[in-house]
């Protein structure tokens, strides 16, 4: 029985294709860093190593040509750093070192969580970030090429899951679900070890990425984050205020939301990006959802509702199940790029097959062409299981699948019965070691926040919030997409975003690109 996944925050830049670019060596002096903190030394002292990418990552990554890699050590646990109990984690790095005179790194993420960074390196390609900058991608731990990788289930045992049908929510049905979760929780601790599970959370990551700051030779550091990348730059902003020289958080998750919240938002979200593909489909007399966007949840709904007792036939032996359809088209409703495709796949779905939609699925889940899986939904439970409150109130769970069917009718299954199972975070064999709360930095310098204002994984609103905590300035970007900087190729957002990376030049205020 497949877990519930009520909050998804994949960065969608993780799955363009990029191209490479020139290299050149390092320009820039190293600067004067400021002091490592007590017991730290050697980890903040440590050269890095550039060498080829060969057992990085996989060809689904994309690695720019001329992309160089390297690993550095970091404390499982920054609590007990040494001593003869302590564990190390290798965190993978990727560059493309500045092409003219540089100003210095400049660190990404692509969110997820769980998602590889590597392929960052491509963004900002024929820009003047690719003259200014060394453009670095990490895959943070526990994660991608990081090691040790979190790791749960194997490959069959994911294709399994996914082909089962979703939870039914009577007693029997929430029984089941809930053991099932106590099971990939057991799994996860066995295959990845508790310590790894205590220790991959936000809280770590943002003290690697100091790590990460000094090994690069930077005083203070550079950082472009999406989706819950922006989470990794906040709260490093938090509590490294007098570290950042610059900040672009694109994708907001806001901080100071419960999972609960967080969830309910992003069903909205979807739901209306839903609604907003309906309509541009519905102008064509073939869509498959029909030519009355008022009828479009109906006609989905009967277009995916039979795949729960019968997977559509695909040339793939595994065929479409309905848990597959539903995040091959939530995969599409990311952006607007890919509402040829799910109409594409909708469109064979009427007709009785379910290839593109389960290719779509397969983009989501990181599943590859040999069968095998990137361990992003892995570490992606593993890493939000740490980093939120978990609920352990059944009421609060039904309540909450009650408001999440309210907001997004499109994913309702019309089965709803005021109950629900736990959620996976309640069976979790790790506490949780971030909690919920406003962002406060004092001391930040100017940084900038861009939201999206159809952004189905993360609103608009919560970009404004943010923005509001750190104080910092916020670029709003009109379209249907999750994260647009430098990816949805404005000139008025990346220029705008260029701009203050490089020069720290501030946005005009209330620019809206």
């Amino acid at each position: 029985m497949q877990r519930g996944r009520l909050v998804v925050l994949l960065g969608a830049v993780s799955a363009l294709i990029v191209t490479g670019c020139g290299t050149g060596g390092d320009s820039a002096p190293r600067a004067e860093l400021p002091p490592s903190p007590a017991g730290l030394n050697s980890f903040y002292d440590q050269q890095i190593d550039w060498g080829s990418c060969e057992g990085y990552g996989s060809p689904e990554d994309r690695l720019p040509p001329k992309t160089e890699c390297a690993r550095i050590t970091v404390p499982i646990d920054y609590a007990r750093p040494d001593g003869p109990t302590a564990q190390i984690a290798q965190i993978a790095l990727s560059r493309i070192p500045a092409t003219g005179e540089k100003v210095g790194s400049l660190l990404m993420n692509p969110g997820g969580p769980g998602v590889s960074g590597l392929s960052m390196v491509g963004v900002g390609n024929r820009t003047e970030l690719a003259e200014k900058f060394d453009r670095v991608g990490f895959d943070p731990r526990g994660v991608g090429s990081s090691l040790p990788a979190i790791v749960c289930l194997t490959p069959q045992q994911a294709d399994a899951e996914r082909a089962e049908p979703p939870t039914d929510n009577t007693p029997a049905g929430i029984a089941e679900a809930e053991a099932d979760n106590r099971e990939y929780a057991d799994r996860c601790a066995q295959r990845s070890g508790i310590d790894l599970l205590g220790h991959v959370g936000t809280r770590e990551v943002i003290q690697d990425m100091d790590v990460m700051r000094a090994v690069l030779g930077d005083a203070k550091l550079s950082y472009l984050g999406y989706s819950y990348g922006t989470r990794l730059g906040s709260a490093y902003a938090e509590k490294y205020p007098q570290n950042v020289r610059a900040l672009v958080l694109d994708g907001a998750v806001d901080s100071s939301q419960d999972p609960v919240q967080e969830s309910l938002r992003q069903a909205a979200g979807f739901q209306g990006v839903f609604t907003a593909y309906a309509t541009d489909c519905a102008k064509n007399a073939d869509c498959p959802l029909g030519t009355d966007p008022a009828q479009a949840v109906t006609r989905f709904r009967e277009l995916v509702g039979p795949l729960e007792k019968t997977p559509a036939p695909t040339a793939d032996p595994r065929g479409l199940s309905y848990n597959d359809a539903i995040t091959g088209v939530q995969q599409a409703l990311y952006s607007d790029d890919l509402w040829q495709i799910l109409t594409q796949g909708l469109t064979e779905l009427r007709a009785g097959s379910g290839d593109t939609l389960l290719q779509l699925a397969d983009m989501y889940d990181g599943r590859r062409q040999d069968g095998t899986y990137a361990n992003t939904q892995d570490a992606f439970n593993a890493i939000r299981c740490v980093d939120d409150p978990r609920v352990t109130d059944p009421a609060i769970t039904g309540r909450q699948d009650t408001e999440y069917r309210k907001a997004a009718p499109f994913l309702d299954d019309g089965k709803g019965t005021g109950a629900a199972p736990l959620e996976l975070c309640a069976a979790w064999p790790v506490p949780n070691t971030s909690t919920p709360h406003r962002v406060s930095a004092p001391g930040l310098p100017p940084t900038v926040v861009v939201s999206t204002t159809d952004d189905p994984a993360t609103p608009y609103q919560a970009g404004v919030d943010l923005a509001a905590q750190l104080g910092a300035d916020l670029i709003t970007f009109r379209g249907n997409r999750h994260t647009a900087a430098l990816v949805a190729g404005d000139q008025c957002l990346d220029a705008a975003v260029i701009d203050y990376l490089v020069d720290l030049a501030t946005p005009a205020p209330g620019l809206t690109c």
